[in-house]
């Protein structure tokens, strides 16, 4: 076993709360459970056990990290619904896991992928529709005429799902839906424009 016994501990719990609560715990929840002080403590441990392959986290978002193995044997993966996303005007994207599906996130092409409820209309061209999951890799960039999550820093951490256009010192987002006018940021106002993740994928409940 190549597990200290407080990684041990740690992990154990981790899956412990997905289990009865279907959320990772967060890592003041982790201090708390085991009298520590230190958070720094917590994420070294969390760290390590990352390296060693027993967890796997989506950068940037709270309360992801999720088992990939257990101490006996492999961990059944599961892919995280973080929040919504619009396809329409942009709306709050939560960071919290709303919902977890038996699915592997590596069969997107990576570990760390996630889901995303799309709402509205604006992506309809691309067979994207309201109610879909919008399955994101995480990056902070892609390449121009790529379907990304995209933030739109100074209004309270707002996303939408666009088509990113690129032009010198220009960002523009574009929907697949004639009805909808591209979202143009230029100069100071492009460098707000945070790209969460590239759409890697579609999941649709029902007909």
């Amino acid at each position: 076993m190549d597990l200290t016994r407080r990684q041990k501990e740690i992990l154990s719990f981790i899956q412990k709360e997905i289990e009865e609560k279907g959320i990772s715990p967060s890592v003041r929840e982790i201090c708390g459970h085991f009298g520590l002080k230190s958070t720094s403590g917590v994420h070294r441990i969390l760290k390590a056990l990352e390296r060693k392959g027993y967890l796997a986290s989506a950068p940037g978002k709270k309360r992801s990290w999720r088992p990939t193995r257990l101490q006996g044997g492999l961990y059944k993966k599961r892919l995280s619904v973080l929040g919504q996303i619009a396809a329409g005007l942009p709306i709050d994207a939560q960071e919290e896991v709303l919902e977890e599906l038996p699915v592997d996130s590596g069969l997107f092409g990576q570990e760390g992928c996630f889901g995303l409820y799309v709402r509205g209309d604006s992506m309809t061209g691309l067979h994207i529709k309201d109610g879909d999951i919008a399955i994101i890799r995480p990056s902070r960039d892609v390449e121009d005429g790529e379907v990304a999550a995209v933030m739109v820093e100074g209004v309270i951490s707002e996303a939408t799902l666009k088509i990113v256009r690129k032009k010198k010192g220009r960002v523009e987002l574009h929907a697949a839906n004639p009805l909808y006018e591209p979202l143009v940021f230029e100069g100071a106002d492009a460098e707000g424009v945070k790209i969460l993740g590239r759409l890697v994928g579609l999941i649709r409940r029902g007909i």
